[in-house]
């Protein structure tokens, strides 16, 4: 296997010249329409779905409060991540589906803004938080749930535009 090209390989943005961590300098960027959407999913028994579709948990109304949590994580996200730009955020919808296998609950996050720099971390961050809230509901009844498959899907706007 041959070496990768060091002149043509990708860089990682958020090191400067001498490896030292910065934030990156988006200030010479375009301010375009960007959009990012991320998935992932919650493992859990068909129990426990049953719980969460019945609207019968003890904390509540489970997907409701998920939803609102994910917006929340999505406004909030430079403030988690170290080196995240804080954005102006247009949009975020947080939409959840019951998986017909009845063992999971499907997280679609959808993030917008009009801005120099993508919305891909606050979409991850938002399926990610409201995968942790149906978690943090639901644990009393079943320990064992698993979030699994959280990625980026979709992105659009910015140089590199559609992904």
């Amino acid at each position: 296997m041959s070496k990768p090209d060091p002149a043509t390989a990708p860089t990682l943005t958020h090191f400067d010249a001498q490896g030292q961590a910065h934030m990156v300098d988006v200030s010479a960027k375009p301010a375009t329409h960007r959009i990012a959407v991320a998935n992932g999913r919650i493992e859990m028994h068909p129990a426990t779905l049953a719980i969460i579709k019945a609207g019968t948990a003890k904390k509540g109304d489970v997907l409701g409060v998920a939803r609102i949590a994910g917006i929340m994580a999505a406004k909030k996200t430079s403030d988690l991540i170290p080196l995240c730009h804080p954005l102006a955020l247009t949009r975020v919808a947080v939409e959840f589906e019951l998986a017909p296998s009845g063992q999971a609950v499907q997280c679609t996050a959808t993030v917008e803004t009009v801005g120099p720099t993508g919305v891909e971390m606050e979409a991850l961050t938002a399926v990610q938080v409201a995968l942790l809230t149906i978690y943090d509901m639901c644990k009393a009844v079943d320990r064992n749930m698993a979030i699994e498959g959280v990625r980026v899907t979709q992105k659009r706007g910015g140089k590199s535009d559609r992904y």
